[in-house]
C-alpha cells in the first residue's frame, strides 16, 4: 500500500567540474607544438521539475539523497571533458522548497515548471585556453569548481479551488466522493482520512479541484490531531466550506459552535506563503440531512447562520440532496476568483547591472583581537582560489596576477593591512607581502613564484635550490631554464 508524504528533507550535491588539462602538443619533425591541454567538462546540476502525474513526496522519504554526475578532466590535443549530465527530480505540482531554517526558496506550481537545486561546477581551463601573448607555454591548469551541496526541505500544498474543513466524521470524505470520482476511505468512526484526497468537479462549464483534509479538532492550529500538518493544503484554496456534522450525538456540540472552533483554527494558523485565511470566502455546508433531527436541527441554526454573512448549503451525501446547487455555487464562487485574479505573466528575464563602484569583493576584518588580519569575500576571489593548484607554483603566481588586477591589494592596504598580516581567501590562508600597485603583474624571481603565497615549506625550498646548483655544476642537467619561459 502507498504511502503519502508531504513533508521531506533532502541532500542535493551537484556534480563538481572536471580540471583543465596542462599538456604540450608533441608530434614529430613539429618541435615546440605549444600548449594544447582541453578545458574540463561543467559538473550536472540537480532540477526540480513540477510532474503532475507525481502525487506525493514518498520517494524522496526512502532516497533524500541525490548526486548529479561530475564532468570528465580535458585531455591532450584540445580534447575537452565531457560535460556531467544534470539529474532531474520530479515532484508534485505545488511543492514549496525551503531551507532548513523555513526561509522559502521556491514554489513550484505548474506542470513543467523546474528549480535548479544545486549547481555543478564549472570545468577548469586548460592550459591552451590560458595562453596568451605574456604565457606562451603555460605549465599548469586550472582545477575544476566543486558542486554545489545543499540541505532542502519540501514540502507539499495542494494545489486545490476548495478546501473542505470540519471535523472528524462530518461527512467531508463522503462529499468529495459524490461530487467527484476520487474514492477517499470512508468509515464510521474518527480520523478515516489521513491524508489529503483531491478531486476533481464538473459543474456545467466549470472545471475546478476540491481537497479533503484531515479532521480539525481545537488545538489543531497548534499541534494537536492532525491539523497542523495538513493546514498547509488549503493555503492555496480559493474557497473555504465548512463541512458540519447535524447529526453529530456528542452533547457538547452544534453547528455553531463547531464553526466558531473551524474559525478560531483558521485565524490561529498562519500560511506560510503570505495571505490571510480570513480573507478567503467561506461556504457553510450542513450535512447528514437525510436524518430527521439533523433537518430540524438545520432549520434551526440557518437563520443565525446568514445572519454572519455565510451562504448556507444544506444537504445529504446519502440521498444527493442539495449537492446539485452546491457544486455550482462552488463554480461561481471559484470563476468570480479567477477573473480577479491577473493574468499569469510570461517567463521574464530581470536584468540587475552591477553598481558602478561594485568591486565584486569586500575585505573585512577579523573578529579575533589578538590578530590582525583580514577576510577576503567574493565570488570571483574565492572561485579563483578553488581553481588553483597549490602544488603547481606558477599556478600560484597566475592566481596572484588574477588578485592583483581585480584589486584586492590596494584594497587591503585602504583596508591597514600590513606587510606578514594573515589575510584568507576561502578556505586559505596567506601572509600578505605587497609587492605591486594594483593592477600590475607581479614580478617573479622564477616562473610563477609569487612572495605573497608562502605554501612551501623549507623541503620544497631546499629541493629548488639543490636543483639551481646543479645547473650550475658540470654534469647537472635541465632540459630548460624556467627563466626562459614567459
Amino acid at each position: 500500500m502507498s504511502r503519502f508524504v508531504d513533508r521531506v528533507v533532502i541532500h542535493v550535491a551537484a556534480g563538481s567540474g572536471g580540471h583543465g588539462c596542462a599538456s604540450v602538443h608533441r608530434e614529430k619533425y613539429k618541435p615546440l607544438g605549444g600548449p594544447d591541454g582541453g578545458n574540463g567538462g561543467n559538473g550536472g546540476d540537480v532540477v526540480l521539475v513540477v510532474d503532475s502525474n507525481v502525487h506525493t513526496l514518498l520517494d524522496f522519504h526512502f532516497r533524500p539523497h541525490a548526486d548529479a554526475a561530475s564532468g570528465k578532466q580535458g585531455h591532450g590535443a584540445n580534447r575537452d571533458g565531457a560535460t556531467g549530465e544534470n539529474l532531474e527530480l520530479r515532484v508534485p505540482d505545488g511543492t514549496v522548497i525551503m531551507t532548513e531554517a523555513g526561509e522559502i526558496v521556491a514554489d513550484l506550481v505548474g506542470h513543467g515548471t523546474t528549480f535548479i537545486a544545486a549547481r555543478g561546477g564549472r570545468g577548469g581551463l586548460g592550459n591552451a585556453a590560458l595562453a596568451s601573448k605574456a604565457r606562451r607555454a603555460p605549465g599548469f591548469a586550472l582545477l575544476g569548481e566543486p558542486g554545489e551541496t545543499r540541505d532542502l526541505v519540501l514540502e507539499l500544498r495542494s494545489v486545490a479551488d476548495a478546501g473542505l474543513l470540519g471535523f472528524p466524521s462530518a461527512g467531508k470524505s463522503s462529499l468529495i466522493s459524490v461530487l467527484s470520482s476520487a474514492k477517499p476511505k470512508i468509515a464510521d468512526y474518527p480520523f478515516t482520512t489521513l491524508v489529503p484526497n483531491l478531486g476533481v468537479v464538473t459543474a456545467g462549464e466549470s472545471v475546478y479541484t476540491i481537497a479533503d483534509v484531515p479532521g480539525l479538532i481545537p488545538g489543531a492550529s497548534q499541534g494537536k490531531g492532525l491539523g497542523l500538518d495538513f493546514l498547509r493544503h488549503i493555503e492555496r484554496c480559493s474557497v473555504l466550506v465548512h463541512v458540519i456534522d447535524c447529526a453529530t450525538y456528542e452533547p457538547d456540540r452544534d453547528p455553531l459552535s463547531d464553526i466558531d472552533a473551524l474559525e478560531e483554527e483558521l485565524a490561529r494558523y498562519t500560511p506560510a506563503l503570505g495571505g490571510d485565511l480570513a480573507d478567503r470566502p467561506r461556504i457553510v455546508v450542513l450535512n447528514k440531512l437525510d436524518v430527521p433531527e439533523a433537518r430540524e436541527l438545520a432549520e434551526l441554526v440557518r437563520p443565525e447562520i446568514e445572519a454572519r454573512g455565510l451562504p448556507v448549503f444544506e444537504i445529504s451525501t446519502v440521498s444527493r440532496l442539495g449537492l446539485r446547487e452546491l457544486s455550482f455555487a462552488l463554480a461561481k464562487v471559484i470563476e468570480d476568483d479567477r477573473a480577479s485574479k491577473p493574468e499569469p505573466e510570461s517567463t521574464r528575464i530581470v536584468l540587475r547591472p552591477r553598481a558602478v563602484d561594485d568591486a565584486g569583493f569586500t575585505v573585512e576584518p577579523y573578529a579575533a583581537d589578538d590578530e590582525n588580519g583580514f577576510f577576503v569575500r567574493g565570488e570571483r576571489p574565492e572561485r579563483w582560489v578553488l581553481q588553483t593548484d597549490f602544488n603547481n607554483t606558477e599556478a600560484v603566481g597566475y592566481l596572484g596576477d588574477r588578485l592583483a588586477r581585480l584589486g584586492v591589494e590596494e584594497a587591503l592596504a585602504k583596508a591597514g593591512a600590513t606587510p606578514g598580516c594573515p589575510v584568507t581567501i576561502g578556505g586559505v590562508t596567506f601572509d600578505w607581502e605587497p609587492s605591486t600597485p594594483a593592477g600590475v603583474a607581479v614580478m617573479m624571481h622564477n616562473r610563477g613564484s609569487d612572495p605573497r603565497l608562502e605554501i612551501n615549506d623549507r623541503a620544497g625550498a631546499s629541493d629548488r635550490k639543490a636543483a639551481k646548483i646543479a645547473r650550475r655544476t658540470p654534469g647537472g642537467h635541465s632540459d630548460q631554464d624556467e627563466d626562459d619561459i614567459e
